[in-house]
């Protein structure tokens, strides 16, 4: 559209309209969905989306908030719980829910889900609710991102439905330590024998 001109020819800016663009009383021209940006809150009463697979109905969210990650730097390191931080394992830290608990998190920017298993607590940085090992990170996108906004469903049931497949009683579950190894290393260490030192001769 050409500028508006004046009498003249001149080409000339008119000013802005100070009424409103709609007429007081009048429908509004279109309606915008209100935006939530508390997302390091409780979520309960929230429900997941639905993976299209029936199931045993709507997984209700835990809690929605930045998930971060952490690997070869802690790597065999030990965890809260006692046990050494594997970040080949699906693992993650968490402040307040009990150590073993098992945890779906999804990701609110693709979709993807991973199943990981409580075993250390953490992050205590503001906004984030969860730190994931590597692997788990990888399950869904994280790593490249760095921290990414998730929703937490706690898995207590068999059954439930996790990345698209139904938990098993055996899924995530926490390493059983095994005594084999002590056991071999203590057979494979050899007696000590006593030397016998003959007595001394006297001249």
């Amino acid at each position: 559209m050409p500028p508006a001109t004046d009498a003249e020819g001149n080409a000339k800016l008119l000013p802005l309209p100070r009424a409103i663009a709609v007429p007081p009383g009048a429908a509004a021209r279109s309606s915008v969905p209100a935006v939530r940006y508390d997302l390091a809150v409780s979520g309960t009463g929230e429900q997941a989306p639905d993976d299209g697979v029936p199931d045993d109905g709507p997984r209700e969210i835990f809690e929605r908030g930045g998930a971060s990650w952490y690997g070869i730097q802690f790597h065999q390191r030990k965890t809260a719980s006692g046990e050494r931080f594997d970040m080949t394992a699906m693992t993650a830290a968490h402040k307040t829910l009990p150590f073993n608990t098992r945890v779906c998190v999804r990701s609110l920017v693709n979709g993807s889900e991973v199943l990981v298993r409580i075993n250390d607590r953490g992050p205590y940085a503001a906004g984030r609710i969860i730190d994931l090992s590597r692997a788990a990170a990888d399950r869904i996108g994280l790593t490249g991102l760095g921290i990414k906004q998730v929703a937490l469903t706690v898995v207590d049931r068999d059954g439930m439905r996790c990345g698209g497949l139904s938990v098993e009683a055996g899924d995530a579950a926490a390493p059983v330590a095994s005594s084999e190894p002590q056991q071999r290393a203590r057979a494979s260490v050899p007696a000590r024998r006593k030397a016998v030192v003959p007595p001394r001769r006297r001249k």
